[in-house]
């Protein structure tokens, strides 16, 4: 594999990437076909669908149909998009149930408004945060992509999308696209402490705020599970940091609260906390 060690967006653009060697992989590799429909069947699951009731759903970057593979075995109907040629044609090869559609998800979603009771999608949004030509913009393309998203979502519909962030900053610029464009909701991290299996979820919710589903972990009862929501609320930091000294013990909590809530790591508060130190000489 010629980008081994590396990421995969940081190799090229997405439809040069999933070229027809990578398109056989998602057909012939087992393991690569059960981390992937383990994957969508966990996001199915974070929709909390109606029981019993088929619903039509938009896989965003749906490859070679392996996650709509499953949406069909549990009784859904559904329709993806994707950039590469190679693994929609590897779709077409399995007879997927779905109906598939070429097209750039950094450049809208092409339906009419209200079509889908729920939208999943597998390892695909971290791709539109690198730009690969000058006239790319990632924010941008981000908010066009949740902006047309949100559309076509039923009023109440969620959107859960599975992905890989590189950084917290990544993860923030993908999180405030989704606001600005109207979501609300949060990041589950299914095993956090986990290196191979730990999983980042983003919920999206298209009507008034809602519960944020628990991340799956191998922790022990009482041990703190790890996700991060947000909400269209503006707080007025600066109006409430006025009157507030520089480094005192409010100011710190403060400070700490607001990077909660951009769903960054930030240490549990304790009694030490914002603690004045003695200078030593």
């Amino acid at each position: 594999m010629a980008f081994r060690g590396r990421r995969p967006e940081h190799g090229g653009p997405p439809e040069l990437f999933y070229d027809e060697n990578e398109a056989r992989k998602y057909v012939r590799n087992s393991r690569m076909i059960d981390i992937q429909t383990k994957m969508a069947g966990r996001a199915l699951e974070l929709l909390y669908l109606p029981e019993g009731q088929p619903c039509y759903l938009l896989d965003v970057g749906c490859g070679s149909g392996l996650s709509g593979d499953y949406l069909s075995d549990e009784g859904h109907y559904w329709v993806g998009i994707d950039i590469s040629p190679a693994m929609l044609d590897a779709a077409l090869d399995r007879d997927t149930e779905g109906d598939v559609l070429l097209g750039d998800m950094g450049q809208g979603i092409p339906f009419k408004p209200g079509s889908f009771d729920g939208c999943i999608s597998i390892s695909a949004v971290q791709w539109l945060c690198n730009a690969n030509k000058k006239s790319d913009n990632p924010a941008k393309r981000l908010y066009c992509f949740f902006s047309s998203l949100y559309s076509v979502l039923a009023r109440g519909a969620r959107a859960v999308l599975q992905l890989y962030p590189e950084n917290s900053e990544q993860l923030e610029l993908i999180t405030t696209q989704a606001m600005k464009a109207g979501f609300t909701g949060g990041v589950v991290v299914d095993y956090p402490n986990s290196a191979k299996a730990k999983k980042f979820y983003l919920c999206l919710l298209s009507g008034p705020s809602s519960f944020l589903p628990k991340g799956l972990s191998d922790q022990k009862d009482g041990d703190e599970e790890r996700e991060s929501a947000f909400t269209k609320e503006r707080v007025p930091h600066r109006a409430a940091r006025r009157g507030m000294v520089r480094k005192s013990r409010d100011w710190v909590l403060e400070k700490k609260e607001r990077r909660r809530r951009q769903g960054k790591e930030v240490r549990p508060d304790t009694q030490y906390t914002g603690r004045k130190r003695k200078p030593y000489f």
